[in-house]
C-alpha cells in the first residue's frame, strides 16, 4: 500500500469552522499515526467569496492548534486546466454528455418535484439525444452520465458498509456552461493528482462520495478508501453552522481558551481510547485511529471546554502560562510591559485560582499589569468617611512591617476589625478596590503581597480615595 497521505480542503470564504477544525485535527492525527504526510488544500474557486485574509486565518489557525502540514498549500484555482482536461476526456470516453436544458427547462424539473414531494433528479433528457437536435443559442453544461441500474456500496472506515440505489444518483454537472468545472470534478481529480490515500471528511459529504466515486471508476484511477465523520451539533441537538455563537476557532482563542485544551477537547469529540480523557500531544498522535471514532453526531458543550481549559491552566507550569497569557494580551487586550514578568509569575498560583480561561487570569492580574488604578463608580461608592479610616490606619500600621505575609498582615486587619467594630469584609473591601479598583478579584492577602510594599502605599494614598 502507498504512504498514507490524507488532506483538509477548507474553501477560504469566511472564518475556520469548529467543524473543519476537527476534521483538519482527525486527518492530521491519522497521517502522523501512520507515519504519512498531511496536505492542506485551498479549495478557491469561488473567486467572488474567496478571500487570501482567510486562507491567511486558516493557516494561522491550524498552526495555532498545533496542525501543521506537509509541503506547500495546494492551490485549487491553479489545477482548473487539469480539472477541464478530465472533464473533456470523460466527454471522449462516453462517459459524460453536453446537456442543452435550458434554465427555464430545469426549473420547471424542481418545481414539478416540488409539486410531488421528491427530490429533484435531472431528467436526463440530452443523456443518449445526438448532438445534431441541439438548440441554437444555448451553452451546454457538460453532465456525467452516473449509472443508473444496480447500486454501489460505499466501504466506509467509520460508517461500515452503506448503500445506495445508482438510480438515486442525478446526471450531476462537471462543467457549468461558462466552462468553469464545479465541486465533485474538482474535489476527484485533485485528490487524484494529490496521491491522497484516504479521504476524511464530515458525513455531509456522503453523497458527493458516490458521485466521485464514479469518476474515479470512469478514469480507471484507484479508489482511496473513504471516511465519513459524524458532524457536530449543538448542546440542543442541532447542526452546529457558522451562524452559532463560538463556532469558529477565533470564538475560542479570543475568550482565552488555550490551544492544547482546544485540540483534546475536540480529540475527544466524537473518538475515544479506553477511558482517558486527557492527552498530550503525543498520546494523541500515538493513540488515534479511525476505529475510535462514533457514528452518531457529538454535541458541542462549552461548560466542558471550559473544564477542560481550566485543567490545562492547573496543570501547566508557571514560565508556560505566562507565556500563553503575554500572547493572549497582546492580541486581545493589552501588552504586558516585560517588567511585570516576575511579579505576575510569582502570582499566577493565585491568579489562576478559579481561572477557566487566560481572559479570567488576565482579568484578575490586571491591578499588577496596569500601574494605574481605575475605579468604577459603583465601587468607589464603598470608599465611605469609615472606610478612609481603616484605609488610612492600615497603610501607617504597614509601615512597621518588616516582610509582607499572611502571618504579619492578618493581626492588623483583625485589629481593624475589632477597632471598628465591624467584620473582614468590612476591611477587606475597601482595601481591595483602593489596591485593584474594584470589590472583586483575588483574595486581599495575595493583592497586598504580590503588589509588594512600596506600591502598596503608593496605592492607599491616592487622592481619589481619601
Amino acid at each position: 500500500m502507498s504512504k498514507v497521505a490524507t488532506r483538509f480542503a477548507p474553501s477560504p470564504t469566511g472564518a475556520l469552522h469548529i467543524g473543519g477544525v476537527r476534521t483538519a485535527l482527525f486527518n492530521w492525527l491519522f497521517s502522523k499515526n501512520q507515519k504519512g504526510t498531511f496536505h492542506l488544500r485551498i479549495e478557491d474557486t469561488d473567486k467572488e467569496r474567496s478571500k487570501d485574509e482567510h486562507k491567511i486565518q486558516i493557516i494561522k489557525s491550524l498552526k495555532w492548534l498545533g496542525i501543521e502540514h506537509d509541503g506547500e498549500e495546494y492551490i485549487q484555482s491553479t489545477k482548473i486546466k487539469d480539472h477541464i482536461n478530465v472533464a473533456n476526456e470523460l466527454l471522449k470516453n462516453g462517459n459524460a454528455y453536453k446537456c442543452y436544458c435550458s434554465i427555464e427547462e430545469i426549473e420547471e424539473q424542481k418545481k414539478r418535484a416540488r409539486q410531488k414531494k421528491l427530490p429533484y433528479i435531472y431528467n436526463r433528457k440530452w443523456r443518449d439525444k445526438p448532438e445534431t437536435d441541439a438548440p441554437k443559442g444555448i451553452k451546454p453544461v457538460i453532465r456525467f452520465k452516473s449509472k443508473i441500474e444496480g447500486s454501489t456500496i460505499l466501504k466506509d472506515l467509520v460508517q461500515g458498509d452503506v448503500k445506495i440505489d445508482n438510480d438515486t444518483i442525478e446526471d450531476f454537472i462537471i462543467l457549468r456552461n461558462d466552462g468553469t468545472p464545479t465541486y465533485n470534478l474538482s474535489a476527484t481529480v485533485d485528490d487524484h493528482q494529490m496521491n491522497m490515500t484516504h479521504i476524511i471528511r464530515g458525513d455531509d459529504h456522503k453523497i458527493n462520495t458516490f458521485k466521485q466515486m464514479q469518476i474515479y471508476l470512469a478514469m480507471n484511477w484507484d479508489l482511496p478508501k473513504f471516511a465519513h465523520i459524524p458532524l457536530i451539533h449543538t448542546i440542543e441537538g442541532k447542526k452546529l453552522s457558522k451562524r452559532d455563537n463560538a463556532s469558529t476557532l477565533d470564538d475560542y482563542s479570543k475568550i482565552g481558551i488555550m490551544p492544547d485544551a482546544l485540540r483534546n477537547y475536540l480529540l475527544r469529540l466524537g473518538w475515544s481510547f479506553e477511558d482517558k480523557e486527557i492527552f498530550t500531544l503525543d498520546e494523541s498522535i500515538k493513540h488515534f485511529n479511525l476505529e475510535g471514532i462514533g457514528k452518531s453526531p457529538s454535541k458541542l458543550d462549552m461548560s466542558r471546554i471550559l473544564s477542560m481549559n481550566e485543567h490545562y491552566i492547573k496543570n501547566i507550569d508557571e514560565s508556560g502560562l505566562y507565556k500563553h497569557l503575554v500572547e493572549y494580551c497582546e492580541i486581545y487586550k493589552e501588552k504586558i510591559n516585560p517588567s511585570k514578568e516576575v511579579k505576575i509569575k510569582q502570582s499566577l498560583s493565585f491568579l489562576k485560582n478559579k481561572s477557566k480561561t487566560l481572559e479570567d487570569i488576565y482579568n484578575n492580574a490586571k491591578y499588577i499589569i496596569s500601574d494605574e488604578v481605575k475605579f468604577e463608580a459603583e465601587d468607589l461608592k464603598l470608599i465611605d468617611e469609615k472606610a478612609q479610616k481603616i484605609i488610612k490606619e492600615f497603610n501607617i500600621t504597614l509601615t512597621n512591617v518588616e516582610s509582607l505575609n499572611k502571618e504579619n498582615l492578618e493581626p492588623i486587619v483583625n485589629e481593624l476589625i475589632k477597632k471598628y467594630e465591624t467584620n473582614f469584609k468590612g476591611v477587606g473591601q475597601p482595601l481591595r478596590v483602593a489596591l485593584t479598583g474594584s470589590k472583586f478579584g483575588p483574595g486581599l492577602y495575595d493583592i497586598i503581597i504580590s503588589l509588594g510594599k512600596e506600591e502598596v502605599k503608593k496605592r492607599l494614598t491616592n487622592k481619589i480615595i481619601s
